[in-house]
């Protein structure tokens, strides 16, 4: 196969696995901020619940995780699987999982802020939610930093991971491409985007660290 039409082939997975990570992302971030506030509760069963949760989707791979939001509306109500569906199992298999991994950075980051923080705002007059979105979250965003880069790294890996379903991102067609031509090109040349797309990433993850240096 010409190394042109090969490329060209390829490029429609890199743009499938840019937008399962940019979705990702866009769910599973505020995601699990909500579930972090559940981890925090006070109300004992919307804490275990959550703790449960977490603790499932934490302790089981992500690739079993798939599976189960792709199959198990088949296996379990008995209702039909398009093909189409495996975009939105994708998506939600991975936005419900780094939820868990987000919710307990943003649980740490979260307590980790003094208690008189808090009592200060309060001194001055802010609302429990002002005081927690003006003042106490980009605090937790410039702590929590490093271990969401950590996550949003791993996510650019582990989003070959939708091939368990045969939904064709990246992974999934240099797989395809390199059985068929018998060549180890494909798969070259999806550890050169996978690894490109990662250096793209940590690079703007670190000029957004350093641009909240204000915080300290």
């Amino acid at each position: 196969m010409n190394l042109q039409v090969m490329l060209s082939q390829l490029s429609g997975g890199m743009v499938t696995t840019i937008m399962i990570f940019v979705l990702t992302l866009l769910f599973s971030l505020p995601l699990g901020l909500v579930v972090a506030f559940g981890r925090m509760s006070q109300n004992f069963l919307i804490r275990n619940l959550t703790k449960i949760y977490i603790s499932i989707m934490r302790g089981t791979p992500l690739m079993l995780q798939l599976l189960v939001v792709y199959f198990g509306p088949y296996y379990i109500l008995g209702m039909s699987i398009t093909s189409s569906y495996r975009a939105y199992a994708v998506i939600i298999a991975f936005a419900i999982n780094y939820a868990a991994y987000f919710a307990e950075i943003y649980r740490g980051g979260i307590e980790s802020m003094p208690q008189g923080q808090y009592e200060a705002a309060k001194v001055l007059g802010y609302t429990k939610n002002q005081t927690f979105f003006k003042i106490i979250l980009p605090q937790v965003i410039k702590r929590i930093l490093p271990s969401i880069t950590n996550e949003v790294i791993t996510l650019v890996k582990d989003t070959s991971l939708a091939f368990s379903i045969a939904y064709a991102e990246m992974f999934t067609i240099a797989k395809s491409l390199a059985a068929s031509q018998r060549s180890m090109v494909p798969f070259i040349a999806a550890a050169v985007f996978y690894y490109i797309f990662n250096f793209i990433v940590a690079g703007l993850m670190e000029y957004w660290e350093k641009k909240m240096n204000y915080y300290h």
